[in-house]
């Protein structure tokens, strides 16, 4: 799955056009590198979400396989680091 996706389909950020926004100006590093929307996410990547303040590191877990999930059931996608 592409990570602009997975961000919005695992509840990362609320909107695609807000992970295509922080894809465009280098704030998701996948595994420590900068990345393009295009970038395909498995499982065990690192993503980190890097705001002005403060890092958010998330380890993937599992890849979704429909196009949106409840927020409820983020952590088992993801699992903070």
């Amino acid at each position: 799955m592409r990570i602009d996706k997975f961000l919005s389909t695992v509840n990362l950020v609320k909107r695609r056009a807000i992970s295509e926004d922080m894809l465009e100006h280098s704030v998701v590093f996948l595994n420590g590198n900068p990345v393009k929307k295009a970038k395909e996410v498995k499982v065990g990547d690192i993503i980190e979400l890097r705001y002005i303040e403060y890092i958010d590191k998330y380890e993937v877990l599992v890849i979704p396989t429909t196009k949106s999930t409840p927020k409820s059931r983020q952590d088992e996608y993801v699992r903070k680091v």
